[in-house]
């Protein structure tokens, strides 16, 4: 599960009671938590109805914590080490709903061995899961039009040329091993000027995408999940940057739109829509939410209802 807090060892999750109310439990009824990391969606799933839940996750700690609460639902909850790109790739029964988290966890950030973090020294990997280059790997191997493109294309960094220049002028003397040590490159380049984010916050997560192929994952899955969905199934997409927000956004109104015919062509055949859309603009955290969490200040929730019609091909 993704940009939740940790505080005092409790694990808080963004947007619970939103989540809940679009997916809407029901007894008897399946769900996939795909994105299961802390896994308080799939408790609180459990515990409003009694149902079933699956739960997906790449990285190997989130399958530790996931082996706990299979003892403690037995037979009503099972984690699979997965992507969620594979959802449709799992040989599951269709299912009544099906929710992402998209992002990184609060569990991986506070982790300095992770990587994830420009604020806690550590590695620079970045990696969720699976065998993948590391983050340092493509700032050690990758030219500065290469660096530059991620960082721009990912995090919208408007230095992204000027910080890709620097790396890789730097890197001939040392190699770039550490998050403190490319945060503090960043920092001497850009300062802080009067903006509220932390100077790195663009360069780590573009960093963060790209190692993760996060938007291609997100793609897949969505389309998987159109195909796993049963009539009436929910999907409920949580995201944190605008990049991810469009995929699903765009994603859920192709799927939803009627198509009309023309004067030209008035005969032309409809499609049906594979999803109906039960709200159409994007919920956003509460107040009192972002108060106490202040990673869910950019969350956005969509959400879609499974119609009849055959999965788009």
């Amino acid at each position: 599960m993704t940009d939740c807090a940790i505080q005092k060892g409790k694990h808080f999750p963004v947007m619970l009671p939103e989540v809940l109310l679009a997916l809407s439990p029901q007894k008897g009824e399946t769900y996939i938590d795909a994105t299961f990391g802390g896994g308080s969606y799939s408790r609180a799933i459990l515990n409003a109805a009694d149902c079933n839940v699956i739960g997906l996750d790449r990285d190997p700690l989130a399958i530790e914590r996931g082996r706990k609460l299979e003892s403690e639902f037995a037979n009503k909850f099972k984690i699979i080490e997965s992507t969620f790109s594979k959802i449709d790739e799992l040989n599951f029964p269709q299912v009544d709903g099906i929710v992402f988290d998209i992002g990184v966890s609060s569990f991986q950030i506070d982790d300095a061995a992770r990587g994830f973090s420009f604020m806690r020294d550590g590695p620079l990997d970045m990696r969720m899961g699976g065998d993948v280059p590391s983050a340092a790997e493509i700032i050690a191997t990758f030219d500065a039009e290469q660096l530059a493109n991620i960082f721009w294309k990912y995090g919208e960094e408007k230095n992204s040329r000027k910080i890709a220049r620097a790396i890789v002028h730097d890197r001939q003397e040392k190699p770039f091993t550490t998050t403190l040590q490319l945060a503090g490159l960043i920092e001497r380049l850009s300062g802080f000027g009067r903006e509220k984010i932390h100077p790195a916050t663009r360069v780590f997560q573009a960093l963060r995408i790209y190692v993760n192929d996060e938007l291609g994952e997100l793609e897949k899955a969505l389309l998987g999940a159109e195909k796993l969905l049963k009539p009436n199934g929910r999907l409920v997409v949580v995201s944190f940057h605008s990049l991810e927000d469009r995929i699903v956004k765009n994603f859920i109104h192709e799927r939803a739109m009627k198509e009309r015919g023309s004067r030209y062509f008035p005969d032309a055949q409809i499609r049906p829509t594979s999803f109906e859309i039960s709200r159409k603009k994007a919920v956003l955290p509460s107040a009192n939410e972002v108060a106490i969490n202040p990673r869910s200040r950019s969350a956005k929730l969509r959400m879609a209802i499974r119609t009849a019609a055959p999965a788009f091909s």
